[in-house]
């Protein structure tokens, strides 16, 4: 049993017994990043073999305040480098997909059972512009390898197609700057617009759990003993 199994009255009982091993500082600096966080938009890794890249999204990713992270691994296995990544991974919600030969298509479908609308990061006939993307519906962006791009598996199961706007000889960013650039438009027009983009309070009460928990140096110890404050107190 984790934190996770509980009902939303024993987290929050929960939480307020790690605020109490946890310092004050540490709490505030946890409750106020976690209201600027989103899990509007979702960026979707794809089979990206390089670490120095794959660390860098996730960087971007926590400095754009992007709760949640889904890695495809078809070919590629994930990894992080920790001088470009600087930590950021350990306060992002990442889903690997690597179980099957299908894993694209499971991600997608996950996705779509939540609610997203599944844009693939690549020119295409019907493709849009970055600056025209509808940010009203919750979406996952999706992001390819940095030599074959999108498989033809994402291609064959996205909803629409996205190109960033370029006017040089090169055809394409590197995939960590394509999503600096995409996630970074995508954030700040959410941002400013009206659109209720906060996490949800079940959300936003798991992910503060899981960052206190990242502060603590004796993890499994504390979690079992407030697992079992917690789950006692009826």
């Amino acid at each position: 049993m984790t934190y996770k199994d509980l009902s939303i009255a024993d987290k929050q009982k929960y939480y307020s017994f790690l605020c109490d091993v946890i310092t004050n500082e540490r709490k505030l600096t946890l409750e106020r990043v976690i209201d600027l966080r989103t899990s509007h938009f979702i960026p979707v890794i794809e089979n990206i073999h390089k670490a120095q890249n794959a660390s860098a999204v996730l960087r971007t990713c926590d400095c754009l305040g992007l709760q949640e992270v889904r890695i495809v691994e078809n070919n590629n296995k994930f990894s992080v480098t920790d001088d470009i990544s600087l930590g950021a991974n350990k306060w992002l919600n990442i889903r690997k997909y690597n179980s099957s030969d299908n894993n694209t298509k499971r991600c997608f479908d996950d996705l779509r059972a939540e609610g997203y609308k599944i844009i693939a990061t690549m020119p295409h006939d019907n493709d849009i512009d970055l600056q025209d993307i509808d940010i009203t519906q919750k979406a996952a962006i999706v992001f390819g390898s940095e030599v074959d791009g999108i498989s033809d598996e994402a291609i064959a199961n996205a909803d629409c197609f996205m190109k960033i706007p370029m006017f040089g000889f090169t055809e394409s960013f590197n995939i960590s700057v394509s999503a600096a650039i995409t996630l970074h438009h995508l954030t700040n027009k959410l941002r400013n617009s009206d659109i209720d983009w906060h996490l949800t309070d079940e959300q936003r009460l798991n992910t503060l759990i899981q960052w206190a928990l990242q502060s603590i140096t004796a993890r499994d110890k504390i979690e079992k003993e407030l697992l079992f404050r917690v789950t006692s107190i009826k």
